[in-house]
C-alpha cells in the first residue's frame, strides 16, 4: 500500500470510528487496529486522533458546504432556493449518514474552526446576503438580514438533526414543512404543503 493508500484507508476507518463512538470514544489503537498497521503508522501520517479528526471534519464541512452553496447560488424565485437548500441538506444527511452525525457532534474544545456550528454560520452568511436582497424590493430593513439569515439556517439545520435519526417522513415532504413555514409562517402554514422542485 502506498503512504497516500494507506492515509485514505485510515481516513475511512476513523471516518466509521468517530461516527458510531464519537471523538472521545475513538482511540489511536482501536484505529491502528482496524487498520492493522502499529500506532506510529497512524501518528506518522496524522500526528494523533486530533490530526486524523481534523482531516474527517474538513472532508464533511467541504462536502455539505459544498452542495448547500451550489443551490443557494443556483438563482431563481427565493421559494425555490429555499426549497432546494432544505432538500440539499436532507440529500447530504441521506448519503453521508456517518459525516453529518460527525458533524453535528460536539468537537474537540482546542477546534476553533470545521465545527457544524462555524459551518452553520458560513451558510447564514451566504443567504443573509439573498434575504437583504428581498428585503429592499419589499421595502424591508435589509439590516435585519442577518438575525433572519440565522434563524432560516438554524431551523433547518435543527430539523436535519431530527431527520438524522427520525427519517420519516421522506426528505420530500420534510423539505416542504420546513419551507412551509420558513415562507409561509405560522399564520400562513398550507395543510398539506408541496414542494415546487421537481422530486428526487
Amino acid at each position: 500500500m502506498t503512504g497516500s493508500q494507506r492515509r485514505e484507508q485510515l481516513v475511512t476507518i476513523s471516518r466509521a470510528l468517530f461516527a458510531s463512538k464519537g471523538f472521545e470514544g475513538t482511540s489511536v489503537e482501536e484505529i491502528a487496529a482496524r487498520a492493522k498497521v502499529s500506532k506510529p503508522v497512524v501518528y506518522e501520517h496524522f500526528g494523533g486522533k486530533e490530526g486524523i479528526y481534523a482531516v474527517v471534519v474538513d472532508r464533511e464541512v467541504q462536502r455539505l458546504l459544498g452542495m448547500l452553496t451550489e443551490q443557494l447560488s443556483s438563482g431563481g424565485h427565493p421559494k425555490l432556493i429555499v426549497e432546494r437548500a432544505a432538500l440539499a441538506l436532507l440529500d447530504y444527511i441521506e448519503e453521508n449518514t456517518d459525516g453529518f452525525r460527525i458533524l453535528v457532534r460536539d468537537s474537540p474544545v482546542a477546534q476553533a474552526t470545521g465545527t457544524f456550528s462555524s459551518l452553520i454560520g458560513d451558510v447564514a452568511t451566504q443567504v443573509e446576503h439573498l434575504l437583504a436582497d428581498q428585503f429592499r424590493l419589499r421595502r424591508l430593513d435589509p439590516a435585519a438580514a442577518p438575525m433572519y439569515a440565522q434563524m432560516l439556517v438554524g431551523l433547518i439545520a435543527l430539523t436535519g438533526q431530527w431527520w438524522l435519526e427520525a427519517r420519516k417522513p421522506d426528505k420530500t415532504e420534510v423539505a416542504a414543512h420546513i419551507v412551509n413555514l420558513t415562507w409561509n409562517g405560522l399564520a400562513g402554514l398550507e395543510k398539506s404543503p408541496r414542494l415546487t422542485v421537481e422530486k428526487r
